[in-house]
């Protein structure tokens, strides 16, 4: 049977009515309360999430994304005394490296989303803050170019020596997904982050991660079920609606990934039993490595960036590599430079035609229709993903960023 091509898919095809009084506007009081829909070989089981210990493969390794939300919304003031808002998008100066970027001193760029931005015509913007540890500061911002919907904003702060996290975490916001249609709580500020999270850089959480506590952890490691963790900076692309009437003219956002040396060595080691990714970006990411190992053993340099059509090139069978080849050669690549973690960009879309290499298994909450969260979802159950959307619908569960979660099995 010849496999699909993701580039034909119609998104209209992978659509389903969601009341708006299904989407979640605030998380539940206990994390590991909300509920848990398991979807086992196409069996369907409503459960609680404080039970995905006993749901899990025994031999299973679970792969986390610990990336950190930052507070990336932040609202500066004209001296005309109008407020302008800014949504920080991704660091372009002096560095584009999310990591370094975050530690940068002084002043930096970045390019970010506009609110008001017509009322903003030239001139400097600036905000009065405390940071976290009590120092009084302020923050000051120029236009410098316009760019594709967005804008290159030249930063500058005092007192000079913060990093650009530190001013972040006492100038900004949480940047709140957009189907909220809320500002952010000081809650949020605890439960938009998962309980593992250590990188800053997101600008959305790993959602499917924020039902996670330590009891279910500690459950996880008495049962002993393995873990381990990645890191995709997640980027507001996520919500980047598919307006295109054919996957081929959408072009998918992309984000940061890194993944060090011991996660290779766990995934290698851990192989033929099942590896479940926490959350669409860590299947993603997982997925990603394969490809970045395989254009390393193929061409002998590991891709900066890896594109969302990667996987379906017609040339990829001829060049067919085993994951634990892939997976190796990337290990090799990192003894070779002196380094202990791979990064890169992925763009990489998952969609029904995808066969996947790393993962077998997934937790992950439900998804916006048409989407491209949706279209991995439906890539790894088939056409078994409606039977899921209809039952957590049928069945009041909850939907988007603070609802239920589900852990797909196939």
């Amino acid at each position: 049977m010849q496999p699909v091509d993701p580039r034909l898919l119609a998104i209209g095809d992978y659509t389903y009515d969601l009341p708006a009084e299904r989407i979640a506007p605030e998380p539940l009081p206990n994390r590991d309360a909300s509920r848990l829909l398991v979807c086992r070989q196409g069996q369907l089981t409503d459960r609680v999430f404080r039970n995905l210990p006993a749901e899990l493969p025994p031999d299973a390794l679970l792969v986390f994304n610990n990336t950190k939300v930052v507070r990336a919304r932040l609202y500066l003031n004209k001296a005309s005394g109008g407020q302008i808002e800014l949504f920080c998008l991704e660091p372009v100066a002096p560095h584009r490296a999310l990591e370094q970027a975050m530690q940068q001193t002084g002043s930096c760029t970045w390019r970010c989303l506009v609110g008001n931005g017509k009322r903003w015509k030239t001139g400097a913007i600036s905000t009065d803050f405390t940071t976290p540890d009590g120092q009084a500061a302020q923050l000051q911002a120029e236009r410098a170019a316009a760019e594709d919907g967005s804008a290159l904003i030249q930063f500058s702060w005092q007192p000079a020596p913060l990093t650009f996290a530190q001013v972040l975490s006492g100038a900004g916001k949480l940047p709140l997904p957009p189907y909220l249609n809320r500002q952010s709580t000081p809650q949020d500020d605890v439960r938009y982050q998962t309980v593992y999270a250590q990188h800053e850089g997101a600008v959305a959480a790993p959602t499917a991660g924020l039902h996670f506590t330590d009891a279910v952890m500690e459950e996880l490691r008495q049962r002993g079920i393995s873990s381990a963790q990645l890191t995709l900076h997640v980027g507001a692309g996520t919500f980047q609606p598919v307006k295109a009437d054919r996957m081929a003219d959408h072009a998918m956002h992309a984000e940061p990934i890194s993944a060090e040396a011991a996660l290779l060595r766990q995934l290698l080691a851990h192989a033929p039993r099942p590896v479940i990714a926490v959350g669409t970006t860590s299947l993603r990411s997982l997925e990603s490595l394969y490809w970045l190992g395989r254009e390393l053993h193929l061409t002998g340099k590991l891709p900066e960036l890896l594109t969302q059509w990667t996987p379906y090139q017609e040339n990829t069978a001829a060049g067919e590599v085993s994951t634990e080849t892939s997976l190796q050669t990337l290990l090799h690549y990192l003894t070779d430079t002196g380094s202990d973690t791979i990064q890169a960009s992925t763009q990489l879309l998952i969609a029904p035609g995808y066969r996947f290499r790393v993962a077998q298994g997934l937790i992950t909450n439900f998804h916006q229709p048409e989407s491209t969260l949706l279209l991995l979802v439906a890539a790894l159950l088939g056409s078994g993903w409606r039977k899921v959307y209809d039952h957590a619908l049928a069945h009041d569960y909850r939907f988007l960023s603070y609802g239920d979660s589900s852990l797909l099995l196939p």
